[in-house]
């Protein structure tokens, strides 16, 4: 082949290779880039008849997100590995029947009061409230029927430029015991650099007290349990608990506990200590302060899962994260057959802190009408 040949066979390669290079590239191993786009499709029937949806955010890089309107809940989540193979990270149910019976608020947002009240009850304005005792006595997620367990009505699905999806719930005054007539908005946005962005907005014609988070469990890996994921808190205190997993008031170090996960470390390494706290838990299900500062966003947390090279990061406003390590988890039935045990799973809840009702030390979760409470949880997702 002379010179001039050897040339043309060049301009010819690179010619095909930039048409490729401007075609949607093969991206995650066999899933193909595509549009951001938002579907919607139904996700089954409650008892009583009402339909639920369930909708797929779909980002510019093949990415998924379901969330339905049952409980404004995060059904599954579709991210790449570090070999770019897809899998689904975190648990759920195949369809609405499954999370109308769920007795772990697997993926759903929780409220009016994420964690809990002790006694189920709290003093406002002079007036004391009562609510359900629905965990050992205390209270714990917003009761007997909380947000979990109510149908949320779509107010926008935008996937023009983030696939995006809002809820709005409007809980009335009394409900579950708490003043104020409440309106709830939730949007979830997918982000192209695989985000999911959570954002709460929410105002009340009453005083009343409010604490939102999202109740996913996450599983890097895909499936078995979560004991190698690795772990890091950007907190340097905790919330200690007594029996009840009512906060005692104290903001305690973490420094030489089995809750110090300022450096990454396995959940597994330290989850089966003789330490009080690991005891009264039965494992990790605690509330970390955040050593970040006001209501700016930033990061809190940090898991990464070894043999996917999967990595999560949580950036938030809150002040809190709730770490649960699926202590409870026992036979559920999820998706495709899947059985989840017993730390299959773990939350990472952003939140203010539990009990803060009844401890004035705590950062205040009262919303006053005329206000707007406000906040922002990401999970980023990358890959080393």
């Amino acid at each position: 082949m002379n010179k001039t040949t050897n040339r043309l066979v060049i301009v010819f390669v690179f010619a095909v290779l930039g048409v490729l290079c401007l075609a949607p590239c093969d991206c995650f191993g066999g899933q193909k880039s595509g549009n951001r786009k938002v579907d919607k499709k139904s996700f089954g029937k409650l008892a009583d008849g009402t339909n639920i949806e369930l909708y797929t955010l779909t980002n510019a890089r093949g990415v998924q997100a379901d969330i339905t309107n049952f409980g404004a809940t995060l059904v599954a989540l579709r991210v790449p590995d570090r070999a770019g193979k897809i899998a689904d990270v975190v648990l759920g149910y195949d369809d609405v029947q499954g999370y109308a019976t769920d007795e772990f608020y697997i993926g759903s947002i929780q409220g009016r009061y994420a964690n809990r009240i002790a006694g189920g009850r709290f003093t406002l304005g002079g007036v004391e409230y009562k609510l359900a005792q629905n965990n050992n006595g205390n209270h714990l997620h917003g009761g007997v029927r909380g947000f979990n367990k109510v149908v949320w009505q779509e107010v926008n699905s935008q996937p023009t430029n983030a696939a995006s999806l809002s809820l709005v719930y409007v809980s009335r005054d009394g409900e579950e015991g708490y003043p104020g007539n409440l309106k709830v908005t939730v949007t979830y946005t997918l982000t192209d650099d695989d985000a999911l962005k959570i954002d709460y907005q929410a105002s009340t014609d009453k005083e009343t007290v409010l604490n939102l988070t999202n109740h996913a469990y996450f599983n890097l890996a895909g499936a078995g349990n979560i004991l190698n994921h690795e772990l890091k808190l950007y907190a340097n205190r905790f919330t200690p608990t007594d029996a009840t997993s009512i906060p005692t008031g104290e903001l305690r170090s973490v420094k030489g506990t089995p809750l110090d996960f300022s450096r990454l470390t396995s959940i597994g390494a330290r989850i089966n200590s003789d330490d009080e706290q690991m005891r009264f838990a039965a494992g990790y299900d605690h509330n970390f302060v955040l050593d970040k500062k006001g209501g700016n966003l930033a990061i809190a947390a940090e898991v990464y899962e070894p043999t996917t090279g999967r990595v999560m990061s949580v950036s938030t406003t809150e002040p809190g994260l709730q770490f649960y390590s699926g202590n409870f988890l026992k036979e559920v039935k999820g998706k495709a057959g899947k059985i989840y045990d017993r730390r299959d799973g773990f939350c990472l809840e952003a939140q203010h802190f539990p009990d803060s009702p009844n401890k004035p030390k705590f950062p205040s979760t009262v919303l006053k009408p005329g206000a707007t409470y406000t906040q922002t949880t990401i999970y980023k997702f990358t890959t080393r």
